[in-house]
């Protein structure tokens, strides 16, 4: 039995599903952290067990919660899971929109729900796993979103954001509600433009995300490293990232048509590559860039999920995914 799905998490996890009625694990931690690897092995393991004689459960489907991996033709910058890597476990909210669609955290929440639902209906245990910290929550928090936004109200905003990419907007929304400015970038033009717009109607986004009570059984838990090691791992993995061929990946989905405006192209390091394809940045510095960018979401993550009772997270510093 490997390091992570070790005797005590597999004993947990066949309790979890033998008793629940509405069975659903999370697997989640900050960028680069083994998610996948850990799912994946764990998803087997519950293979290997089933059929579990309370329940019927019978076998585990990946469902994933990166923000990122929805968009198809975003494969090496968004660590895409392979079909390698998935072994045979089913997995579902991959590749499911174009790089030019915008997607919330509202309409995440309406299709993983479905999704975990319609999984549980063939007696079958729903994993979701990722990385997106609003997206989980608004599934396993069961967030209550505000309404729509006022088209002319939105127009207006939209023009201050783009005076300044958002600086300005960001910096109020940072000193009127730090929660949630820490929850997404300041480039993240979709999430700036809608928690000004509440903010300009009085409301802080912090307090309309009103949480329920989900209607599952939650098993969560979390991947754990060591701040220098998980910091190793991020720069590597971004080296590799780009030897792997992610300036070509861009450079293609340039070629297509798809631009800094799109939201998919807004991912981590995608703003970066398009900037040096411009011209607008030194080779030398591109690695770097995408490296620094990227550990301090991985901080943003952690932070936000530091006060959570409910995750059983799983040291894993010096072990290999």
């Amino acid at each position: 039995m490997s390091q992570l799905v070790n005797t005590h998490v597999r004993g947990e996890v066949l309790r979890h599903i033998s008793l629940a009625e509405r069975p659903l694990i999370v697997i989640l931690g900050p960028t680069a952290s083994g998610k996948t690897a850990f799912s994946v092995e764990l998803a087997l393991m519950i293979n290997q067990t089933s059929p579990f004689e309370k329940g019927d459960w019978k076998e585990a489907e990946i469902i994933n919660a990166d923000s990122r991996q929805l968009y198809r033709q975003l494969n090496i910058g968004t660590a895409k899971t392979t079909p390698t890597e998935m072994k045979g476990i089913p997995h579902h909210l991959i590749d499911i929109v174009d790089p030019d669609s915008d997607v919330t955290a509202a309409w995440y929440k309406e299709q993983a729900t479905a999704k975990i639902k319609e999984i549980q209906e063939r007696k079958n245990v729903p994993l979701l796993v990722g990385g997106s910290m609003l997206y989980l929550s608004a599934v396993i928090d069961d967030l209550r979103f505000a309404s729509p936004a006022d088209p002319k109200l939105r127009k207006k905003l939209e023009e201050e954001y783009d005076r300044d990419e958002g600086a300005s907007l960001y910096r109020q929304i940072e000193e009127r509600d730090p929660q949630t400015a820490q929850s997404f970038h300041r480039k993240n033009k979709p999430y700036v433009i809608r928690a000004a717009e509440l903010l300009a109607s009085g409301k802080k986004p912090s307090a309309v995300k009103k949480k329920g009570l989900p209607p599952f059984d939650l098993l969560i838990y979390g991947m754990e490293w060591k701040r220098e090691e998980l910091n190793g791992r991020i720069n590597s993995r971004t080296h590799q990232m780009l030897e792997n061929g992610w300036v070509e990946e861009v450079e293609g989905l340039m070629d297509r048509g798809y631009s800094p405006k799109d939201p998919g192209m807004k991912s981590e390091g995608y703003r970066e590559i398009m900037a040096f394809l411009r011209g607008d940045m030194e080779k030398e510095d591109l690695e770097k860039y995408i490296a620094a960018k990227t550990r301090q979401y991985a901080k943003r993550q952690m932070t936000w999920w530091g006060k959570d009772q409910r995750i059983r997270w799983i040291s894993i510093s010096s072990q290999k995914e």
